[in-house]
């Protein structure tokens, strides 16, 4: 594969489901449109972060790069390869290489099952090194590389025997010993303490520069992702409003929705606060979508032409794109 290919390449991507059966004089029925017309590229080795309200798609996204959603329309392309509705073997082998870590490290593992046997579950799903002494050595270097050491005084322990900071590094392990290319991780601090955020955010960072694996970090927390990631993309009723370099972004917010977003991410210093933005009203209903940009309702910069067309994709550097008809390009 060509080092400049991206890992992971989304063109045109929707993901919509069906909200009840069709009306009496309806022929089709109504759809949530989760996901609805997203480009996106995640490079080898990069961190991406996702950033949006909740219900804005983060999630449905990243169930639908896993495969474990079938995508309405749109191509999903992984490594330079097209696997779009992939299946069978080909879809297995896919998972392999795209792990994802859950928000709730005490949902995610079962609690019946000592922490070798969930960190050895892939390899047994995956038929990978047979041999007892091999898959113990992988899950004794997984959990390692997920910073619990020594890894032998973990092995028998039960999920219920360890704080949420080593759970979250379990799932993290478990993920890790199948060799992955990509990991999707869905807001994989949010339930746990302040002090050990910070621990599982280095952790990340080390595994992208000691593996160069490629990460996409979900979040609705743009105080979580300042100075970890590279890139920012924010995510709006199923669509991406803005994306660009992390520094342009946080320095240089061109989007009303992404400056609402920063405006209230708490700041230490006084004089460096801004005036809080508090966006008005409820997020639209996915079913029945606003018609021209669909975040006008709420938008405090509005006028009378965004309320009926949809913006474009303006360009304003080489890495920054925003979604609005307000924005100057100069």
């Amino acid at each position: 594969m060509n080092q400049d290919t991206p890992a992971l390449a989304l063109r045109d991507l929707h993901k919509h489901f069906a909200a009840g059966r069709p009306g009496l004089f309806d022929r089709h029925p109504a759809l949530v449109r989760a996901v609805d017309g997203v480009n996106l590229e995640i490079g080898r080795g990069e961190i991406l972060a996702l950033v949006g309200e909740s219900g804005c798609g983060k999630s449905t996204l990243a169930l639908t790069l896993l495969g474990l959603e079938t995508p309405t329309a749109g191509e999903i392309h992984f490594e330079g390869q097209n696997v779009t509705g992939l299946r069978g073997p080909a879809l297995k082998d896919m998972h392999r290489r795209i792990q994802m870590v859950f928000q709730d490290p005490y949902e995610s593992l079962n609690p019946l099952m000592t922490i070798a046997e969930i960190v050895a579950e892939p390899l047994v799903v995956h038929r990978l090194f047979p041999a007892p002494a091999e898959r113990h050595a992988r899950v004794i270097r997984a959990l390692e590389d997920a910073g619990l050491k020594p890894a032998d005084s973990f092995l028998h322990r039960l999920p219920h025997q360890l704080s949420g900071g080593q759970r979250q590094r379990v799932a993290i392990a478990a993920a890790l010993v199948l060799e992955p290319t990509v990991l999707l991780a869905d807001e994989p601090v949010s339930m746990l303490d302040v002090s050990i955020r910070a621990e599982i955010l280095n952790l990340l960072a080390d595994l992208r520069a000691k593996q160069g694996i490629s990460i996409l970090f979900i979040t609705h927390d743009f105080g979580t992702i300042a100075h970890f990631a590279d890139r920012i993309a924010v995510m709006y009723l199923g669509r991406i409003v803005e994306i660009g370099a992390t520094a342009e972004i946080l320095k240089s917010p061109r989007h009303p929705y992404t400056r609402a977003l920063l405006s209230v991410v708490p700041v230490p210093n006084p004089r460096l606060r801004q005036k809080r933005q508090i966006l008005q009203g409820e997020t639209p209903n996915p079913i029945h979508l606003p018609s021209g940009c669909r975040f006008h309702p709420r938008c405090p910069i509005a006028e009378e032409h965004c309320k009926h067309t949809d913006p474009p994709e303006i360009p304003l550097s080489a890495t920054h794109t925003a979604a609005c008809l307000l924005i100057d390009p100069q």
